[in-house]
């Protein structure tokens, strides 16, 4: 049904210099317009251009048309879902509750460890822990290098993923490695600090 607010899907999503946060997105059902108020996984925002995959500017995107979109908040992930909503304080609220919900989830996988496994842990030889940051162009390859480096785990070493991020190497990612003494690992991106 055209005729209906969007709904779609994050194919890629990207930050570029000078557009902002830049999402592939495949429109399943409605039409997307520009001006829509939009929340895409955590990410909300208004449609502030929509570009067909020839680069033409479009006013609106009819369903099954891949397009570009800008004007989220930031990066949302691959396969995140995108609606439309009726206003910016609703599209507050929905992203508010889905990053409660992933926190949670997130805490409900850190392991309880009871002092008998502590013990029994501080006796076995230690793991050499490594602390990684990672940045990329897109969420596909970080998505990639991460499974990739959590695959490099092993009884002697393990990959810490301190912190994982779309767009430049900036200063805050280096305050962050200093103070954990990570290694950051930047993949088709350039650093803001190159000229120090």
């Amino acid at each position: 049904n055209p005729n209906r607010n969007a709904e779609g899907t994050v194919i890629e999503s990207k930050i570029e210099k000078g557009k902002g946060t830049v999402a592939s997105i495949l429109v399943q059902n409605g039409s997307l317009k520009v001006g829509d108020i939009i929340v895409v996984g955590k990410e909300w925002g208004k449609a502030r251009a929509i570009y067909s995959d020839q680069g033409i500017k479009l006013s609106r995107a009819t369903p099954s048309y891949p397009v570009e979109l800008q004007g989220l908040s930031g990066a949302p992930e691959s396969g995140d879902k995108l609606v439309v909503v009726e206003s910016e304080s609703r599209a507050r609220e929905v992203t508010q509750y889905r990053s409660r919900m992933k926190r949670i989830e997130e805490n409900l996988t850190v392991k309880r460890v009871s002092i008998d496994q502590m013990i029994q842990n501080s006796s076995e030889e230690q793991k050499v822990l490594i602390p990684v940051i990672v940045k990329t162009d897109v969420h596909g390859s970080k998505e990639a290098i991460e499974q990739s480096l959590k695959k490099m785990n092993s009884e002697k070493v393990e990959i810490k993923i301190v912190h994982s991020g779309v767009g430049e190497i900036n200063e805050s990612d280096v305050t962050l490695a200093t103070a954990s003494a990570a290694v950051i690992f930047g993949f088709n991106v350039m650093s803001k600090l190159c000229r120090y």
